[in-house]
């Protein structure tokens, strides 16, 4: 591969750079650093290797860029930084300006990946054909055999590597969320909101979707799905392809503007942290667009997760007994992201019988960072080794987390490391204290 530089309109600010004081905190909460011991795998050597890159004392050679292509982008050196560095703009703006060079001079890596993103999640066909291949699997029983009672046995057939693998493969046995339009309009509604239903969440996790209907219903919302949304572009831009992200971006914001957005609808709900950290960050992705700019800084604004929605309403009503050990996996793009904390807590504690068990680090990363399982799978399972320790530890029946990329891969730790542990999104929790209330309309 030939040495790149950063062009386009994306290469990372000098004044977001400068703002880092190499002070260090950084290192501590970095998982790639913790994992690696590395200064070039922590936010400040890679910080170092950008603003280097960009002033034209190095280039970016495939060595270089296998750091950056390394990092997480869990932001959780941002909650770390007393300088309030922007880590997460910059590493999606360096990744962006190394893609806007010409594609055969793109690391090989980075372009095919960045084209199954674009022909796969960004089309619903595909991808559904594609996951046709994951339900034959999870339905003809192979799954059932390959995970069951000779697991031990069948799994020691397997290659290292292709039993990482299989381990990462969702259940594909329900049939999958795809409705739009009204999906539910309760009597006496207080708030009207709107529901992102995100590429492969509801194929994959429909359980997530009816949870969060029936809870915002328990909540007084009437919920609409806006048939013309699409895929975020969350994992567009986080390979660099900020121009398929933009463009999503844009038939987002028309589709929710369609469906009331600027009107009758008071927020734009997101059950995938990453995807709602994305959609408030629609407007910095359109600041060039003068077409799309203000229209996209609206929409950010109009943008919650739901369980920051939910904990801010009168959720606690009537609710149920759920006899359960909890334990709380902070997912990134919630807790440094979007600085959501409390909120899944709060409502963890509002649920009668339920016990909350902290987990020693919450908030570091799981290791599944989008399609990073993938991309990186030997860092990716050394990480997610050190959370399954730390969730055995707990000793809870339940790891729940606020995002769909957490939950398979927390799936596959607790395959691959024996424990008797459901992963379950703590919206589908308090569902389950819901339906076990007389709140609940059955």
């Amino acid at each position: 591969m030939q040495p790149m530089k950063f062009v386009g309109p994306d290469i990372p600010s000098l004044a977001d750079l400068q703002n880092c004081i190499h002070c260090g905190f950084c290192l501590p909460a970095c998982p790639t650093y913790i994992a690696t011991g590395q200064e070039l795998e922590s936010p400040r050597g890679r910080l170092h290797l950008i603003a280097a890159v960009r002033d034209g004392r190095i280039e970016a050679t495939d060595r270089t860029l296998t750091h950056l292509d390394r990092c997480l982008q869990c932001r959780a050196c941002e909650t770390a930084c007393p300088s309030a560095v922007p880590y997460g703009r910059i590493m999606e703006d360096a990744r962006a300006s190394i893609m806007a060079n010409a594609p055969a001079a793109q690391p090989t890596a980075w372009r095919l990946r960045a084209l199954a993103l674009r022909h796969v999640l960004a089309r619903p066909a595909m991808l559904r054909r594609l996951l046709a291949l994951g339900r034959l699997y999870s339905r003809s029983g192979l799954q059932r055999a390959v995970r069951g009672p000779l697991r031990g046995p069948l799994r020691r057939l397997l290659p290292a590597r292709l039993a990482r693998l299989e381990s990462s493969i969702p259940v594909l046995s329900a049939p999958p969320f795809r409705a739009t339009g009204t999906l539910t309009r309760p009597a006496g509604a207080t708030a009207r909101v709107a529901m992102l239903l995100g590429c492969v969440h509801g194929e994959i996790y429909p359980n997530m979707h009816e949870a969060t209907v029936r809870v915002l219903t328990h909540a007084g919302c009437e919920v609409v799905a806006p048939p013309a949304q699409v895929c975020c572009g969350a994992l567009h831009a986080h390979a660099g392809d900020a121009e398929t992200a933009r463009a999503l971006a844009r038939r987002n914001i028309a589709a929710f503007e369609a469906a009331g957005l600027g009107g009758s609808l008071d927020a734009v709900i997101v059950n995938a942290a990453g995807c709602g950290a994305a959609m408030k960050e629609y407007g910095r992705l359109l600041r060039d667009d003068p077409r799309w700019a203000e229209r996209a800084e609206r929409f950010a604004a109009s943008v919650r997760d739901v369980l920051e929605y939910v904990a801010g309403r009168d959720f606690a009503h009537d609710l149920g007994p759920v006899d359960r050990t909890v334990t709380l996996q902070d997912a990134c793009h919630l807790a440094h992201a979007q600085q959501i904390r409390e909120a899944p807590r709060l409502i963890l504690r509002a649920i009668p019988g339920l016990r909350l068990r902290e987990l020693r680090t919450p908030d570091r990363c799981c290791g599944s960072a989008g399609i990073y399982a993938f991309a990186q799978p030997e860092l990716s399972a050394q990480i997610l080794e050190a959370k399954m320790e730390d969730v055995a530890r707990t000793g809870a029946d339940v790891v729940c987390t606020a995002n769909p990329g957490c939950t398979l891969q927390l799936q596959a730790g607790v395959l691959r490391a024996g424990l008797d542990t459901e992963v379950r999104h703590v919206i589908e929790v308090l569902d389950q204290s819901v339906r076990a209330g007389a709140g609940y309309a059955r």
